[in-house]
């Protein structure tokens, strides 16, 4: 493609306002030429199919088929460059980063999808990563976990087995290569490792708080500045822990954004 030609660009959103602000946004851009937008991703695939396409902006959630659901759909050879569109937070979010992909998180500013649209130009106006298709799959996978979390954890000990809830553990504590999950006055000793264990649990209810702790925020009363820049975590039964500086910033985040 040559930058004469203008980017050929398809919107993929199920909400109208959200396709209508992307179409707002490209207005001002004279060298883009919008080819049709889609309310799922059998709509986006079919035309992905049939037209050239030199940029697509995806909406990751949406209803009937996904925007992952398109990709799947699509050749190789067919798959434009993608910026994608996702509410999704911070954690699912890294995804997209660590496979070098562009998103956009919802609510975004002009600033932001300008800067999306330039690095779409240069992209293009080079030549097409051709391992695209793997870092999508990467993402996918990843993103899809997000909705996957462990619900229950099965623990055996001298023949006998313990079915624990997830909601039930106030917090977790690191053992060498097992974890302490602390559930009222009791406790129940796992054979996992503690970042294991961390990328299986919800984390909108489960937060690392120190290399070795790992507390349910719903469990958290309140927070208490301790020396060097740590604090202290009062837990609603009673249980002090430590906050380390390295994961401070993390959970004052979660704890304003929920307030």
């Amino acid at each position: 493609m040559s930058e004469t030609q203008g980017l050929r660009v398809l919107i993929v959103d199920d909400e109208l306002l959200a396709r209508e602000r992307v179409r707002d946004l490209l207005a001002r851009h004279t060298d883009i030429q919008i080819i049709g937008e889609c309310a799922n991703g059998f709509e986006a695939a079919a035309i992905l199919e049939c037209a050239r396409t030199d940029l697509l902006f995806l909406d990751v959630q949406m209803p009937e088929a996904d925007g992952f659901a398109a990709i799947e759909k699509v050749r190789a050879d067919r798959l434009p460059y993608i910026i994608f569109i996702t509410a999704f937070d911070q954690y699912a979010v890294r995804a997209f980063e660590i496979n070098a992909l562009d998103y956009l998180l919802k609510p975004f500013d002009r600033a932001r999808f300008d800067k999306a649209i330039e690095r779409a130009r240069n992209a293009i106006n080079t030549r097409k990563d051709e391992s695209l298709r793997h870092k999508i799959i990467q993402v996918l996978e990843c993103v899809k976990t997000q909705n996957a979390h462990i619900e229950r954890l099965i623990v055996k000990n001298n023949g006998h087995i313990a079915f624990v809830k997830t909601e039930e553990i106030d917090w977790i504590e690191s053992e060498g290569n097992y974890v302490r999950l602390h559930t009222g006055k009791e406790s129940h000793l796992l054979r996992e490792t503690i970042t294991a264990l961390e990328n299986c649990l919800d984390p909108k209810k489960f937060l690392r708080v120190h290399r070795s702790t790992i507390v349910n925020v719903d469990r958290v009363k309140e927070l208490q500045s301790w020396f060097h820049g740590e604090y202290k975590i009062i837990m609603q039964n009673g249980a002090e822990l430590m906050l380390s500086r390295n994961y401070r910033d993390r959970l004052i985040e979660f704890v304003g954004r929920n307030l």
